[in-house]
């Protein structure tokens, strides 16, 4: 029984391996408990003094990275980088999760052009920009492209704090900037992914460009539609159990479950952490969940911007002390005029861009998560980012006072302009305010405007439904071959589920496009006694030549499961067949879906306890 009692030890792991073992593990963790504790305990220490100083907090984490970090001297106080770095992971999810809760979709709905405009204007000045000073610079053109992506976002959190803590949320200017802001969430969110597809490949392909972009939109809307649906309700019934616990608990699963789902996807945990906190915050219960999840987001945020300093090395501040100063020139200057320009030419009047170009002068959180998304590329030169971190301690510096002189500026620059320029700025602002429609075209471009959305919306998840079962496909294709030997079978099966999935989002389509052209026609069709029977020929051939378009992409999505001719002709046949026997309680199901997430986007939110 001897061997026997051995082999049982050494396969539980109790062989004379095990104290080496069990030591270097205790000893792994002592060092990360010691590395948090440090971490912590500067943190904790320099935010306190930050505080008194009056200077954000984010500052102070970064200041404490920086005075532990391997770079100071006399001592290295972090020993176990990697773990750290783990951790500063889950910060960054945690962060862009909370970006995610603040975030609401009907006021998105309601930030108008100037919001558009005045973020579009911004980033690709910026863009623009930074680009250019980067190769004046002499730097790599990846190094550029990375820098004028990083100046081009404004931070979400240093401006909302700061424009609280000067008491104006509530005036006309600050919503204008929150609206800027969210918009600015979503395309960063998207340049992310464009730029990880860009690192890739080396060189900026515009079909790959549009295909990311393609994706990325259809992805975002299937998410936003089928979260905004299931999750809501899910955390709504939790709550009724009032134990915060399983509210927690529920709620971080859907989180880091989402994230892996979107890493499978080939797109980034940032995108993942940050749509999943906009579906959340669609849940009535959203206040309690807020409470629930800032003492986590407070730990795992500082411990990443004091990663975010523990990278930082004072030597290549010094080192690149010139382009540090004039990246930092640009970025207030710029953002300044840009932003000013695009709010006034939406619209604003030249007192309130001015003040919205002034607020949104710096560069933040985004900015650390493109430049460490360059490094884990390897695919930008060191400096980078240590630069990106010095440039957005200047100007989160810089934020509080441009915003208090915001409007004093505003008002000498009104008395020092000629009085012909300032009638004529008035005279430009007063007749783009009257181009708005009135009455019955109002009416009818809002019509428009609602069909098309929807039709959207319904061709974006009909993407969504072929493109996930191609991908499932390709995934699990040796599971698949295992019980469908005939690889052409397995395609039909594939494809005609895709197909009935999508039954119910083509028939919406079709009915709202239709509707959309009985409209056109009733508007613009005008041929004599023909009239009616124009009309009809163009109500008809729209909306039916949009579906053969509509189609021919799925084709294309779905190419990897794409049956034969003969089998796809049977499966389209059994599709027609559904659709004749089942139309209307595939139309009834659409409604019931579509007036649960209106219900869901209407809903009021709990107020908190």
């Amino acid at each position: 029984m001897k061997p026997l009692r051995g082999g049982l030890a050494r396969a539980a792991g109790f062989g004379h391996h095990c104290p080496d073992l069990a030591v270097a593990s205790a000893m792994h963790t002592i060092a990360f408990i010691q590395d948090l504790a440090v971490i912590m305990l500067a943190a904790g220490v320099v935010t306190v003094l930050f505080h008194l100083l009056r200077q954000p907090v984010v500052l102070g984490y970064i200041a404490a990275g920086v005075l532990i970090g391997p770079h100071t001297p006399p001592y290295t106080w972090v020993t176990d980088e990697q773990s750290i770095q783990t951790v500063a992971e889950l910060g960054l999810i945690f962060l862009l999760f909370s970006l995610g809760l603040e975030f609401s979709l009907r006021h998105l709905r309601r930030v108008g052009a100037t919001a558009v405009v005045a973020a579009l204007a911004g980033i690709i000045t910026m863009l623009w920009l930074g680009y250019e000073l980067g190769l004046a610079f002499g730097w790599h053109a990846m190094d550029a492209l990375f820098l004028g992506a990083m100046l081009s976002i404004s931070s979400t959190t240093i401006t909302i704090k700061a424009i609280g803590e000067l008491g104006l949320k509530k005036q006309a200017f600050a919503h204008i900037v929150f609206a800027v802001l969210i918009v600015e969430d979503v395309l960063a969110i998207a340049m992310i992914a464009l730029l990880s597809g860009v690192a890739a490949t080396g060189t900026v392909i515009p079909g790959e460009v549009l295909a990311t972009l393609g994706g990325l939109t259809v992805f975002l809307v299937a998410s936003l539609v089928i979260g905004i649906l299931a999750v809501p309700r899910l955390l709504d019934y939790v709550a009724r159990f009032r134990r915060d616990e399983m509210l927690l608990v529920g709620v971080l699963g859907l989180l880091f479950g989402f994230c892996l789902l979107v890493t499978w996807l080939g797109y980034s945990v940032a995108l993942g952490a940050f749509v999943i906190g906009v579906i959340v915050a669609e849940a009535r219960s959203l206040a309690r969940i807020e409470h629930l999840i800032a003492p986590l987001r407070d730990m795992f945020s500082a411990v990443f911007f004091v990663a975010v300093g523990l990278q930082l090395d004072p030597r290549a501040l010094i080192a690149y002390a010139g382009p540090i100063a004039a990246i930092t020139a640009i970025v207030v200057v710029g953002k300044i005029l840009a932003r000013c320009a695009g709010a006034f030419a939406a619209g604003q009047s030249g007192r309130v861009s001015l003040r919205v170009g002034m607020s949104l002068a710096q560069i933040g959180e985004f900015s650390f998560i493109i430049a460490a998304l360059g490094a884990s590329l390897k695919v930008t030169s060191d400096f980078l980012y240590p630069v990106a971190v010095a440039v957005s301690a200047i100007t989160t510096l810089f934020t509080p006072y441009l915003i208090r002189a915001s409007d004093p500026l505003a008002r000498r620059l009104h008395i020092a302009l000629p009085y012909p320029l300032r009638r004529i700025a008035h005279l430009y602002t007063h007749w783009l305010q009257g181009l708005r429609l009135q009455g019955d075209r109002a009416v009818i471009a809002a019509m428009v405007r609602r069909i098309l959305l929807q039709t959207f919306v319904n061709l974006c998840l009909v993407a969504a439904i072929f493109a996930g079962v191609a991908w499932l496909g390709r995934a699990r294709a040796a599971d698949i071959a295992t019980l469908l030997p005939s690889r052409p079978m397995a395609n039909a099966l594939l494809w005609g589920a895709a197909l009935l999935l999508s039954l119910p989002f083509l028939i919406a389509a079709y009915r709202k496009l239709k509707a959309l052209a009985m409209l056109l026609a009733e508007m613009g069709v005008h041929a004599g006694r023909h009239t009616e029977r124009a009309r009809r020929v163009v109500a008809e051939v729209l909306p039916a030549a949009s579906i053969a378009a509509m189609l021919l992409l799925v084709g294309a999505l779905s190419s990897s499961i794409l049956p034969p001719a003969e089998l796809l002709v049977a499966v389209l046949a059994m599709g027609a067949l559904v659709l004749v026997l089942l139309r209307h309680i595939l139309v009834k199901l659409h409604s019931r879906l579509q007036i649960a997430l209106i219900e869901t986007l209407q809903s009021e939110k709990e107020q908190p306890r």
